[in-house]
Formats: C-alpha cells, structure tokens, sequence
C-alpha cells in the first residue's frame, strides 16, 4: 500500500473498506492475496482489518460505519458512550443512515434509518456521530423524561454543550417525547424571577403532598434571596440550573448554607433531577425535616405509585 492508504488505515483504528483499497490504487486481486494471506481480515462483508489482532469498542464502531457507508453516525446509546454521557459500552452498535439508504444487516450491528441523519451529525467527531444534543433526546425519547434531563444535565456538567444549545435542539424536534417538560427545564429566567424549578417545587412537593406552604423568594442580607422559607427554620435551596455549578458557585452556595445554619436554619438543596419525573422522594424528605422540627401535619400520598407512605410511623408523632 502507499503510505496515503497506510495513513487512511491508521487513522480508521486499521480498518479499509473494499472501496477505498480500490480507490487508493490496489486492484482486486491484491486485495484476495492479502486476504488469502491473512494479512487483513474480514470484519464485515467489504471491510477489512489490515492490522490483525486490533480490536476494542472504537475499532467495531469504525467497522460498521465503514459497512453502513457514507452518512452513516454512531446515535442513540453508542453515540452516548462514544460522548462519553454512559460508562458501559453497548452491546451492539447503533448506526443511523440517511433514510433512503438500504444496508445489509451484519452481527453486532443495530441500523436505523431517518430523514434527518445528515443534518444531525457531528462534523468534528470521531468516530462519526449524532451531536451531543441530538444523542441526549435521542435517549430521553426512549427511556423517559427522567433519563433525558439527567444526561442533559451531564452533557452541560462535562461542557459538552449549553442549556441554550440544547433548547435550540429541542425546538427543532416538534415530536419529542415530554418536549414541553424539557423546554420548562432548559428555560433560562433572570435572577429574581420565580423559576420553571420552583413553580415545580410548589405544584409537586407542596401541593400535591399536602406540605404547608412556604415563603418564597425571602430576603436575607443586603441582597440576597431565600427560594423557599417555612416558619420552623427550614430553607429550600432550589437549583434550577441544569448541570453542575461551577467551583465559584459551589463555594458560594456553601457560604450561604453555613450562615444559615448558624442562624439556626437547616438547608435543603434541590434540583431538576430531584423534581422530574418525580418529587415524591424529594416531598418525603422535606416532610422528615418539618416534622422534626416541629410541623404538626402528616403528608399524604400523590398517588398508586408515590412512595410516601400516610401510615407510616415516622408520622407518629404528629396528630391525625
């Protein structure tokens, strides 16, 4: 091979395809010597591996991209693991194409077709792969709103991308599964400003567990704001910025819990992914701290599937 092919080689984790061998100068006949050889081997039908013995995640994933063709991407679960969004590979490779494209099934290899295969693409990734945008909705359309809003919020932690970016993909997707939820989650509001989180705090904690409802947006010092008071020294916290703060944000924020506690108030910190899908968790919690500190109610049941449990004896002491 020349050292362009060698150097195409190389760069595609030692895999060719039959095309670009032909293309890059060896005739079919060098190509069956070779094989016949065992000098490359077959990986997919018209793929070849011309560095035997390498193998790993990234060289099968390079491998059926190769076998699907030009306009072909990692999405769904691999793409998250290519992103780095999931800790364990998959056990197959998923593979989108564009939709007019027919590709001939392979072991290992999970195609999808669509319409808009090329417009969601990576054009800087490697291997090749939907962006990071479309990979987080492609998973929270499959494996619910609670999924979607965690690897969102892990995709805006690890800076791969922006709760801006990921909006403006949302918009993009009339079709989305819990497309409303995930605008109200990626929605920016200016400081001050009663926030998508703390309207969800108030709707699904409060309300719909039957807590007393607290004093929101208190002052404190000269110009800073409570998110939820109650009247036994308990503060709500509610983080409704998606993502990890930053190092300066997490210093502030410890600042501001220790002065509370040393004004004799407990803080509790919250975020989206204590409120989506579900709050029951985050509500049973809270209700453990009022009770503790002094609240005489008992919380009651959302619904079939709420985890608060009304007969419980942590509410013994408080009166029917």
């Amino acid at each position: 091979m020349d050292a362009l092919l060698r150097a195409r080689a190389a760069g595609q984790s030692g895999l060719l395809s039959r095309a670009q061998a032909l293309a890059g100068g060896l005739t079919p006949k060098a190509v069956q010597w070779r094989l016949s050889r065992g000098r490359w081997q077959v990986v997919h039908p018209g793929v070849y591996q011309t560095m035997p013995g390498r193998d790993g995640w990234e060289t099968q994933a390079v491998a059926a991209l190769l076998h699907a063709g030009d306009g072909s991407s990692l999405c769904g679960i691999s793409a998250a693991y290519a992103w780095g969004l999931v800790r364990q590979a998959p056990d197959a490779i998923h593979v989108v194409v564009p939709a007019a494209r027919r590709v001939r099934p392979v072991s290992g290899v999970v195609v999808v077709r669509s319409r808009h295969a090329s417009e969601r693409v990576d054009p800087l990734a490697w291997p090749h792969r939907t962006t990071v945008e479309h990979t987080v909705l492609d998973l929270g359309a499959s494996r619910g709103s609670d999924r979607a809003v965690a690897l969102a919020a892990k995709a805006i932690g690890l800076e791969l991308t922006t709760s801006e970016r990921l909006r403006h993909a949302v918009l993009q997707r009339p079709r989305q599964r819990d497309r409303s939820l995930l605008l109200e989650v990626l929605t920016d509001v200016a400081d001050g400003c009663e926030s998508p989180a703390e309207r969800r705090y108030v709707q699904d904690v409060e309300r719909a567990h039957g807590l007393p409802r607290g004093r929101h947006q208190t002052p404190y010092g000269r110009a800073g704001r409570r998110d939820v008071e109650y009247e036994w020294g308990i503060v709500v916290e509610i983080d409704g910025r998606l993502g990890h703060s930053t190092w300066a944000e997490v210093q502030r924020d410890g600042r501001r819990d220790r002065r509370s506690l040393a004004s004799g108030r407990v803080t509790l910190r919250c975020y989206w992914t204590d409120l989506v899908p579900t709050a029951c968790m985050l509500a049973g919690e809270v209700a453990h701290v009022l009770c503790d500190r002094g609240w005489h109610g008992r919380p009651r049941s959302c619904g079939p599937a709420c985890t608060i449990d009304e007969r419980s004896p942590m509410w013994n002491n408080t009166p029917r």
